[in-house]
């Protein structure tokens, strides 16, 4: 009997939405199903209140459209929401692509975000032309495009921020048995606490993208898209499907 696919749902970063998966979507979506989800707060789910809980309802939801079991994959806010729903969804999660999210998030990490926050909020425009600059800067004007399409949440940053002090991702990964892949750009500062993060997975990989800086899938697409596409891979291989 042919084995369906592993489907993968991508986990977006903080500010921005799902349209910042579209090379991956369109990749990895030629051989299985793919969905990237709005987290609460962004996207078209802006003026919802952020929560951890919530935000791993959500990938909850979305699992189970795609059948009760996919791989998670995602960047930094997204990658540690995909780290808190491997600790609570367990077997759903077949395995963790957590890419850009090995920095222990103490309070005093967030005080830059802090304050790119406040400083987003006093504009009249809430920081969306200055957001759309900055990532047109870093990974194109067509990229960055894609990106705005459904705005910048910078209101919401705050109480991300909060959710993800109050998250303990260390102990998370000791309670997910599954597969994960740390992923993390060579020049990504958020790097630093990457070995404790690895030593905390029951079954962990870390891979390091030469010359890459934090936003990995928008600076090297398909790497990321080929990353993924071997991680779908080696759950099919390892790891029998849900019971019909």
């Amino acid at each position: 009997m042919t084995r369906t696919p592993l489907p993968v749902v991508f986990l977006h970063g903080i500010r921005v939405s799902g349209t910042m998966w579209r090379p991956q979507l369109n990749e990895v979506g030629k051989r299985r199903a793919v969905s990237a989800p709005d987290l609460p707060g962004h996207g078209r789910r802006r003026g919802q209140r952020f929560t951890m809980e919530a935000a791993v309802d959500a990938v909850a939801e979305e699992i189970d459209a795609l059948g009760g079991r996919a791989l998670v994959t995602g960047l930094s806010l997204g990658g540690y929401v995909g780290i808190a729903a491997a600790g609570r969804l367990g077997d759903r999660v077949a395995g963790l692509v957590g890419i850009g999210c090995t920095a222990i998030p103490h309070p005093s990490r967030t005080l830059p975000l802090r304050a790119a926050s406040r400083f987003f909020r006093a504009l009249p425009d809430g920081g969306a032309w200055l957001n759309q600059r900055v990532f047109a800067s870093t990974v194109g004007r067509q990229a960055a495009a894609v990106i705005a399409e459904r705005g910048f949440a910078t209101e919401a940053m705050s109480d991300t921020l909060d959710a993800l002090v109050g998250s303990d991702p260390l102990r998370d990964l000791e309670r997910y048995g599954g597969p994960v892949w740390l992923v993390n750009g060579s020049r990504d500062h958020l790097r630093v606490d990457e070995q404790r993060f690895l030593e905390a997975c029951v079954d962990g990989r870390l891979v390091i993208v030469p010359k890459a800086w934090h936003l990995v899938p928008l600076g090297a697409p398909h790497t990321v898209s080929r990353l993924v596409e071997e991680a779908a891979e080696h759950v099919e291989r390892t790891t029998k499907p849900l019971a019909a």
